[in-house]
């Protein structure tokens, strides 16, 4: 008998016919927004030469594709960055309710593409309307694009800002998620902006709420500083602000988050491209820490 033919009637394939499942991981992706001076092929070029494994995004007003055109141009970016061989598991936009006309072409245009992950805009506080009167407008506007993204197999990921937006204190999107489908509505949790409003302990309750809901991650660092008489935040370099990356990156381990990680570089550099290839390296070590190499 051939030793194929014997290994296959044992039940066992040999080694170069058996299939090697890659250790699963999450995606690392640089936000588009730092990329803006590059076009759709120059951006993926430069993030995979930064050592990136996928864009995310901007498909907002004065992003990498604008919402009006979001159709006929969507393609074409996810096109030519998937040419210089990246993937595009997220896109960033401006959207909050049914009622921007950009929505079901861009929720329908990310079905057709294949992109899984959608960051919808931000709904604020304001001295015009009470705070409940804002939650309840982010609620509403929450339901309709959350229902239209499931129908389209599309995840929205809610991404929690310090300072006054709805959702910076977390409660507010807890229960506006409560509402809809955990595989298809989570959090873009944001460990510099939870670490900012939680201080001391309260981001780690913030990370326990999102981890069994999370869908993506946003990574970016921060201090707080006193400028002009008023406290303000100062960001900085991965590692170098008040983040607690390694109890981060355990729990999304724990929690076998395998979504995309989405660095944000928002401090001054004079290199702006080796200050991304740098925070990218530091998350890239995060991974492989927690992950395993």
């Amino acid at each position: 008998m051939h030793r194929r033919h014997f290994l296959t009637a044992l039940g066992t394939a040999p080694l170069a016919a058996q299939t090697v499942t890659p250790a699963v991981r999450p995606t690392l992706c640089i936000f588009s927004k730092h990329l803006a001076q590059f076009d759709w092929k120059q951006a993926g070029v430069r993030a995979r030469e930064m050592g990136f494994e996928g864009v995310d995004l901007t498909v907002r007003p004065g992003g990498h594709v604008l919402p009006e055109r979001v159709a006929e141009d969507l393609p074409l970016a996810v096109q030519a960055i998937r040419d210089a061989g990246l993937s595009v598991p997220m896109i960033t936009t401006g959207l909050t309710s049914l009622a921007d006309p950009a929505a079901r072409p861009t929720i329908d245009t990310m079905r057709r593409l294949g992109i899984p992950y959608l960051k919808p805009g931000y709904w604020r506080y304001s001295a015009e309307k009470s705070a409940l009167q804002s939650i309840a407008e982010a609620r509403l506007g929450f339901r309709g694009l959350s229902a239209l993204a499931r129908r389209a197999g599309v995840t929205l990921g809610l991404h929690n800002h310090s300072g006054a937006y709805v959702g910076a204190g977390f409660w507010e999107y807890r229960e506006m998620l409560m509402e809809a489908d955990p595989g298809f509505a989570g959090y873009y949790f944001d460990p510099a902006h939870a670490t900012l409003e939680g201080g001391v302990g309260v981001w780690r309750v913030s990370l326990e709420l999102a981890t069994p809901r999370l869908k993506m991650v946003a990574a970016k660092d921060a201090v707080w500083e006193r400028q002009n008489g008023r406290w303000r935040p100062k960001w900085l370099p991965l590692g170098e602000g008040m983040v607690d990356w390694k109890v981060c990156f355990e729990q999304f381990a724990k929690a076998r988050f395998t979504g995309p990680i989405s660095l944000h570089v928002e401090y001054n550099s004079n290199h702006a491209q080796d200050a991304m290839a740098r925070d990218a390296a530091f998350l890239k070590k995060q991974i492989a820490g927690a992950y395993g190499a």
